[in-house]
């Protein structure tokens, strides 16, 4: 008999997750192109000191979800609802392009279960006159920097570390083909007002690679000025990816900001 699969059910979905090491829960929310498989190079360190959880979001990888229940509005349900299946009372979350228009909104809706918030290449729902141009230019370099990997890592990124090139279009190919074209007509109806900002308290980093190919670091650095507290950590020779494209240096960024955030909770 196969082993059973950790899911939790969430209206029209059943989200696949996994939880690694002890300590103060730790989210990882994959983007677009990945799944929980894409946070390899950060489980292992963050699960030293934390109760690691990755998941599938709804229509990704693992995760089974009708087709017609694809859209980013249940982004927020499913954190809460994988949140109650490990049994946290309240987690910090990292999440990476897609995933931002979890974090940021779950942050929104529930700060008293966000300890703090990692904005990774995205601006969560956010939209500022630089994230406008930004997403104006996108077909552009799509046509100029073509394919998955073209767009999610930096230029040079292939050419040097093949292997892991090969290795984040093969984590993407895990997903159901149409994914990346459903949910990006789904991200452009959800927008976070800047009225809801007001009273943000939740202690806030966004990560900033200088080649990114979707959201420059000055765009995101408006971002970043809009949220209450947040500051801006931006990496150089690096695209949309810095997570998967210069790991140690992410890894130690987002150690040194939680440690700053203090001690929370273990469990509920």
């Amino acid at each position: 008999m196969l082993p059973s699969v950790p899911v939790v059910e969430n209206g029209q979905s059943a989200l696949y997750y996994e939880v690694q090491g002890a300590g103060p829960p730790l989210v990882l929310v994959h983007g677009s192109a990945g799944n929980a498989l894409s946070w390899w190079q950060q489980v292992p360190f963050f699960a030293r000191d934390h109760r690691v959880v990755t998941y599938d979001q709804r229509g990704f990888g693992r995760s089974r979800c009708a087709p017609d229940a694809r859209h980013p509005r249940h982004f927020v349900a499913d954190l809460a609802a994988v949140l109650d299946a490990v049994g946290a009372a309240r987690a910090a979350l990292v999440c990476q392009s897609l995933g931002g228009w979890t974090g940021l909104p779950f942050a929104l809706a529930h700060p008293e279960r966000t300890a703090a918030l990692v904005l990774c290449g995205t601006p969560g729902g956010l939209v500022t006159p630089g994230i406008t141009r930004d997403l104006a230019g996108v077909p552009a370099r799509m046509a100029e920097r073509p394919g998955v990997a073209g767009m999610a890592l930096g230029r040079r990124f292939a050419a040097r570390h093949p292997e892991r090139t090969f290795l984040y279009e093969g984590i993407a190919g895990l997903n159901p083909p149409d994914t990346l074209a459903v949910y990006t007509r789904g991200l452009l109806t959800q927008r976070v007002e800047p009225a809801s900002l007001a009273g943000f308290a939740v202690p806030t980093l966004l990560v900033a690679g200088d080649e990114d190919a979707f959201f420059s670091p000055e765009a995101l650095g408006e971002v970043a000025a809009a949220l209450p507290g947040a500051r801006l950590a931006r990496f150089a020779g690096v695209g949309h990816s810095v997570y998967w494209e210069a790991p140690e240096a992410f890894n130690e960024a987002v150690a040194a900001f939680l440690k700053g955030v203090g001690p929370w909770p273990c469990s509920s």
